[in-house]
């Protein structure tokens, strides 16, 4: 009879024991952390650039309890987005695009002087269906106007809810329409400024796209920056139909996302015979993955005749390698949206291309980054620090460089390196 009691209390410690081990491996607490794993050549530009941005080369500590989970640093991001966010104020741009669509941005002027005393405007892309009132936007927005950035951020074609489509068409996974037109106003309005691209996710792809579509889309841009994209839509569609780290799950959340923002356009999308037909939106009520939403309805945009074609045509991975400027690519191991496998892309450019520079973190899951001691994290993240003080670092780089040399001479060369 003894024996019982003793028992019972086995099994509570291994009750215990069990509990613990699976917070233990779900949480990844026996995981380490690092320093960025950082793909470069070693030219002068990077080497400067490393040094100028020390947080590049030091170890990224996340929260203890929760932060070594890409899980839960990307569930925090998409249902927080950021802790003590700021409310920067902007001015709401409207540009009316040649097929009758209306592309929105919000401009937001610097707080202060920029530390080089030059004008230099941050065009930002953000997310899959994201715009300026987003959280973590606006925690990057303050912080960049804080350092004498202005800010000019997309505001992705029907994304916003208050405002309505003019035209048939939304935003998809690589359009540069809308972005182009956005950066070419800001260069006629602020003839003198320089440009520092950045681009969150989808819309790193959309920047990088833009950036190697044409040579003069360069011009006064002084850097890029893209954080946690994935590079090949058609790479990727395979890895987001598996169940591998929850991918398909958040498949599915992204596509139960896209067809609230589909449907609250149904008049402007789906109001006449010349636009969408019944038939795709009664396959759009069904479609539980983006894949069958691209098929159903994003392709048809632009006229793309298969699925293949709209995903070839819309990753910037074909267009990467003419982006001659300076570019930062940033991932995390344990992003839960994008494959390890698609990490290849990055990581081959960045050793083949002088200009980039390929930092990838073991912790920060799909645009988290948080930082903070134990369980309460800051309201900057290491994602914020890391592409203003990259982005400090190009100002000051440039700012040392001879007049021939610097952004919008891409053509010339000094009289000194000519005759060396």
């Amino acid at each position: 009879m003894c024996s019982m009691p003793a028992m019972f209390d086995g099994m509570k410690l291994a009750a215990v024991a069990t509990v613990l081990y699976v917070i233990v491996r779900c949480l990844n607490l026996k995981s380490p952390t690092a320093a960025p794993d950082i793909t470069y050549q070693d030219t002068p530009l990077n080497r400067f650039l490393l040094k100028s941005c020390p947080i590049l080369t030091k170890e990224y500590i996340p929260p203890l309890l929760w932060g070594k989970s890409g899980h839960l640093q990307t569930a925090l991001y998409g249902k927080m987005g950021r802790v003590s966010c700021p409310h920067p104020i902007g001015l709401r741009k409207y540009l009316p695009m040649q097929d009758g669509a209306t592309a929105t941005f919000d401009l937001f002027e610097p707080m202060g002087d920029h530390r080089t005393g030059d004008d230099v405007t941050m065009v930002i892309c953000p997310g899959i269906g994201n715009h300026s009132e987003k959280h973590y936007i606006r925690t990057f927005v303050g912080h960049s106007q804080k350092e004498g950035y202005r800010c000019a951020v997309l505001n992705h074609l029907g994304a916003l809810p208050n405002i309505e489509l003019t035209s048939p068409r939304m935003f998809t996974y690589g359009c540069t329409w809308e972005f182009a037109s956005m950066v070419g106003y800001i260069k006629k309005m602020f003839p003198h400024t320089h440009l520092i691209v950045v681009g969150f996710s989808l819309g790193g792809n959309i920047v990088c796209k833009f950036l190697g579509e044409n040579r003069t889309n360069q011009e006064r841009v002084l850097c890029c920056v893209s954080v946690c994209q994935g590079y090949s839509a058609l790479r990727a569609q395979e890895t987001f139909l598996q169940w591998d780290q929850c991918r398909r799950f958040y498949n599915f959340l992204m596509a139960d996302n896209m067809k609230k923002i589909i449907l609250s356009h149904r008049g402007s999308l789906f109001g006449s015979a010349t636009k969408m037909e019944d038939a795709d939106l009664s396959r759009l009520y069904t479609a539980t993955s983006l894949m069958q939403i691209d098929e159903t309805i994003m392709r048809k945009f632009h006229g793309h005749n298969s699925l293949k074609e709209y995903y070839e045509k819309e990753s910037c991975v074909h267009y990467i390698h003419n982006v001659d400027v300076p570019l930062l690519l940033v991932n995390s191991a344990d992003d839960p949206l994008v494959h390890g496998s698609l990490l290849t892309i990055p990581r081959t450019l960045a050793e083949k291309k002088q200009n980039v520079i390929f930092a990838l973190t073991l912790h920060g899951g799909h645009l988290g980054f948080f930082e903070g001691a134990v369980l309460v994290p800051q309201p900057l993240t290491w994602m914020d620090k890391v592409i203003v003080g990259y982005a400090n670092a190009m100002c000051q780089w440039e700012k040392q460089k001879p007049p021939c040399q610097k952004s919008g001479n891409l053509n010339t060369s000094c009289p000194e390196e000519k005759a060396a």
